[in-house]
């Protein structure tokens, strides 16, 4: 049964411009790589079921997470691809994955030595870490070890490798390319090369196609948005943002000169002034440090006043509107845009942050 929502709050996604965007990679890419379609963190804050329907039906042969609970999810939700999970998952997961044929990320001798008990079979990938430092088995001895463990095991079957790239998406390429040459040395000591072999994240996929391998992983930039504002002028092909971010006028009210406004009272009219109450706040993603940001009302932009609530804050008006109008605090209206670097630069972050920073009771509306 379908949740009904009363506050004029919400996100709206359009599907589209997730299968645009990933339409677009496919474009480039050779015609033997797969696009794998990340929707972790609940697809960045768009929705991990609805975003994974969609990058399917554009072309996107399977999905990765970083749980096993948001595999889980996927699977419940009826979705029967190849799903990767990126992150460590406990051995208290392995008896799950099998039965429902989600592949996990082997990433350390220890993670595998303490999977000897278990013989029913399972997938996993084996992840590398070329200089990312985060998960991942390092050196040689390491891997050959793992690799040796492994042979032994009929019922452990490898059917990937991967590691993940620190800085694709900024203009220095040195650390890069000895990720490059790291992952490329280790790769050589599988007597059988695993099938899917990945190390493109999306700023990689966009400008490194030599290392595309047999699949990218596609992130951030499904969603719309630049790997960094560094790579936003140098893009192959254009990105179309999926997510924006509504409400509405519930309040209006004049006020005269000198009248304070909000917790603390830091804003104080300087005139007679309209100030308008819309019901969002920090509560929702709308941080307070975002009190000097603007929103939009009737295609023009206007200024949040004070401080941000929890659940609500306050826009003064250039002039008085009807309860109800319409406020776009994150994308288009008329010819005016907000876009989510805006936010992102305001608060000394990244849009991905951002997009995360959305709580679920924000409803997700979906366009197709």
């Amino acid at each position: 049964m379908s949740q009904t929502y009363y506050r004029p709050t919400y996100i709206q996604i359009n599907l589209q411009a997730i299968r645009s965007n990933i339409k677009r990679l496919k474009e480039t890419l050779a015609e033997n790589t797969e696009i794998m379609a990340i929707v972790k963190a609940n697809a960045y804050g768009h929705g991990a079921v609805e975003i994974s329907k969609a990058a399917l039906e554009a072309g996107a042969s399977c999905l990765a997470v970083a749980s096993p609970e948001e595999a889980l999810q996927l699977r419940n939700a009826g979705i029967t691809v190849d799903i990767l999970v990126l992150g460590a998952s406990p051995i208290s997961f392995l008896q799950e994955a099998s039965e429902r044929n989600i592949t996990l990320t082997a990433y350390s001798l220890e993670w595998l030595h303490a999977t000897r008990h278990f013989t029913d079979s399972f997938k996993v990938h084996i992840k590398i870490d070329s200089g990312m430092g985060r998960i991942g088995i390092v050196h040689e001895q390491e891997l050959l070890k793992a690799l040796a463990f492994i042979q032994e095991r009929e019922w452990i079957e490898v059917t990937g490798v991967y590691t993940h790239f620190a800085t694709a998406d900024e203009e220095g390429e040195e650390h890069f390319k000895k990720q490059v040459a790291t992952f490329e040395r280790l790769l050589q000591l599988f007597e059988k090369r695993p099938s899917v072999v990945h190390t493109s994240n999306s700023a990689a996929a966009l400008r490194y196609s030599c290392q595309n391998y047999d699949a990218v992983r596609y992130g951030i930039s499904m969603y719309g948005i630049a790997p960094s504002p560094w790579m936003d002028e140098s893009l192959p092909f254009s990105l179309e943002k999926a997510l924006s971010l509504h409400t509405e006028v519930v309040h209006v009210k004049k006020v005269s000169k000198g009248t304070t406004i909000g917790y603390g009272a830091t804003y104080t009219a300087k005139s007679d002034e309209w100030i308008a109450t819309l019901p969002i706040g920090y509560a929702d993603g709308l941080l307070r440090k975002l009190h000097s940001q603007s929103v939009l009302i009737k295609g023009r932009r206007v200024p949040i006043i004070g401080r941000i609530c929890m659940d609500q804050c306050m826009i003064r008006l250039d002039e008085q509107v009807d309860i109800g109008e319409k406020v776009v605090l994150l994308g288009k209206q008329v010819k005016e845009e907000i876009k989510i670097e805006e936010w992102a630069n305001a608060l000394q972050t990244i849009p991905y942050e951002i997009c995360c920073t959305f709580s679920n009771r924000l409803p997700r509306l979906y366009s197709k």
